[in-house]
């Protein structure tokens, strides 16, 4: 399954940068995690986080990011449905 997922990941990689949609609100994919299997979505919305540095002091404001794993389920083995939401030609739900 993970052969799976890092198929998913390599065709994914020239939607770097592509807007999508997740649970009703626009994102733009901004990474790949090839280490975690993961998508990393960055909110196209007007709210703004803010985010605190590596001692816990808040300085910035920054959009709210979110990491969509590529598996999930107890042992890892199902491929996300949350991956096949984001609408993208790349991605098929064929195996």
């Amino acid at each position: 399954m993970k052969a799976k997922a890092r198929s998913i990941l390599e065709s994914l990689r020239p939607d770097i940068g592509a807007s999508v949609q997740y649970e009703g609100k626009s994102y733009k994919i901004i990474e790949l995690l090839e280490d975690d299997l993961a998508i990393v979505l960055e909110g196209c919305h007007k709210n703004m986080e803010i985010q605190p540095d590596q001692m816990g002091e808040a300085h910035r404001r920054v959009p709210h990011t979110i990491c969509i794993p590529v598996l999930i389920g107890e042992n890892k083995d199902e491929i996300n449905p949350a991956v096949f939401e984001l609408g993208l030609p790349a991605v098929s739900e064929s195996p």
